[in-house]
């Protein structure tokens, strides 16, 4: 019996498949922290006895960093090598989990956090442009596909793993269990991740830069200040008065500071942020309408549990389980969207994708006190699998629309209105929800709407129109989607002899 040995085409599947592995587990790890520790807030509050109001701030400070760094860290990554900033953040992920696990005081362990979210926010910064450059630009779907898997696999364990743990162990466990698959990502990284590969710079000898260009640091720094001012003032996590001074001149800053980085910007030859891929109308439809698709989606993730709570009367045990059926859909549409994307092309996936959302949305729109569980159930996994069919072409449109040198900025700027459309959408649904009560003279808690037949139907009214405006916006992600026409939508002939170290102008480019 003879074994022959792997051919070059069979090398190149196996790399492929053993760097996603290795994005796959810090990526697992990262989202999985993100969401567990909601389900930690209450513990961690009466562990140091603050409020539940100064506790949000474990999360809100995540929000903050993240946003603020993840455009200036995916310039760096695209100038340094997106593997050194990669194994860097887990190293610093771990870090801060420690430090968070062993704080003796509140305010070292919002210190902690800090650590924790940077290291995050480099994971995040490089992590989808790695995956997309550890694939064949034919495969570009299946890559995003599979990522989008990934995500949805970590958001899933994050409440029902956290939930369990909590029911034996203290809050500090949650954080220290993530040191190990941290430190095995970081692990396998070294191993499995290829510089040249995964940055898809240099490949080949000879084409590396003679000289790194300058990291533009204006822009950074007026970057991570506008969008961090902007996340405060849409999240208003102090609860200022939305016409009060204070608000207005926050508004007022954040303009500002917008209006400067785009100046800015636009006169720098080596840019953070290369602005005038905006002038693509191809580009500029995608991410607006991926912006908004986040929007609908966070809104039904954040007034969802209330209604099953509050108004249905479930346990949390049950809402956890009826609500893991988004996540679910995100997971089972995101693999297959991914594989149909590269035979059909981006625009009938994302097409379906934003219909179904629509769709999804009009359902939860008129939900009763009466409606039945299963109904929500069927409209909860339709929505996860509206977000995964429209999510994955959606990103491969707007990374085929840039160089492959500028696949780490895009990336993270991809990740980026991800964050602005869920602060956004869940700001937005609070605020109409809230309004509503108010204005009807139930100025209580979301939490407390179950105690009173007027505070229900308040906030059902309320929703209704929280729903009602983002379903607008979805349509008019559809409408964009409609127009969004890819410059080439016959798929690529797929071929697994197309070795990864091709150089970025040598490899079959689409939709340029």
């Amino acid at each position: 019996m003879s074994f022959e040995p792997p051919t070059a085409a069979h090398q190149v599947v196996a790399d492929k498949w053993r760097a996603f592995t290795a994005i796959a587990i810090s990526f697992v790890t990262m989202v999985f922290s993100m969401s567990m520790v909601f389900v930690a807030l209450s513990a961690i509050a009466d562990d140091f006895g603050v409020t539940l109001r100064a506790v949000s701030w474990v999360v809100i400070i995540q929000s903050l960093v993240i946003s603020g760094l993840m455009l200036p860290l995916g310039r760096v990554a695209d100038m340094i090598g997106r593997r050194r900033v990669h194994l860097a953040g887990l190293l610093l992920f771990a870090f801060g989990s420690l430090c968070v696990a062993l704080a003796p005081t509140f305010p070292l362990l919002i210190a902690a956090r800090d650590v924790m979210s940077v290291g995050n926010a480099m994971g995040q910064a490089v992590g989808t442009a790695m995956v997309v450059a550890v694939f064949p630009p034919e495969e570009r779907g299946k890559a995003l596909g599979s990522h989008t898997s990934v995500v949805a696999i970590g958001s899933a364990m994050g409440p029902i793993g956290a939930g369990l743990i909590l029911q034996v162990l203290p809050w500090q466990a949650l954080f220290l269990m993530l040191i190990p698959p941290l430190l095995l990502a970081f692990v396998v990284g070294q191993r499995w991740l290829d510089e040249a590969q995964v940055s898809r710079t240099g490949a080949v000898a000879g084409t590396e830069p003679t000289e790194r260009p300058a990291f533009d640091w204006g822009g950074a720094a007026l970057s991570s200040l506008a969008i961090t001012v902007m996340v405060m003032v849409v999240s208003n996590p102090l609860a200022i008065a939305w016409t009060s001074g204070l608000m207005l001149l926050g508004w007022a800053a954040m303009v500002l500071l917008f209006a400067l980085f785009i100046a800015w910007e636009l006169r720098q030859t080596e840019p953070m942020l290369q602005l005038r891929f905006f002038a693509k109308p191809i580009f500029s439809k995608a991410v607006t309408s991926r912006t908004l698709g986040f929007i609908g989606s966070t809104t039904v993730t954040f007034l969802l549990p209330i209604f099953l709570i509050s108004v249905r009367g479930l346990r949390e045990g049950a809402t956890g389980a009826v609500l893991f059926l988004t996540s679910l859909g995100l997971g089972l549409a995101g693999n297959q969207a991914g594989r149909f994307t590269d035979r059909l092309g981006e625009r009938p996936i994302f097409l379906a994708g934003f219909g179904i959302h629509v769709a999804s949305l009009l359902g939860i729109m008129f939900l009763t006190p009466t409606t039945p569980v299963a109904l929500v159930m069927v409209l909860l996994f339709a929505s996860g699998l509206a977000m995964g069919l429209w999510n994955v072409p959606n990103g491969s449109v707007i990374l085929a629309a840039v160089p492959p040198e500028n696949l780490g900025v895009v990336g993270a700027f991809m990740n980026l209105t991800r964050n602005i459309g869920m602060v956004v959408g869940q700001a937005l649904a609070s605020a109409i929800v809230v309004g509503v009560i108010t204005t009807r003279g139930f100025d209580i808690p979301l939490s407390a709407i179950a105690g009173s037949a007027g505070a229900t139907a308040a906030f059902l009214h309320g929703s209704r129109i929280a729903y009602g405006v983002v379903t607008g916006l979805s349509a008019l992600a559809f409408a964009l989607a409609v127009i969004t026409k890819p410059a080439s939508s016959v798929p690529m002939p797929t071929s697994p002899t197309v070795a990864v170290d091709v150089p970025p102008h040598a490899a079959p480019q689409r939709h340029r």
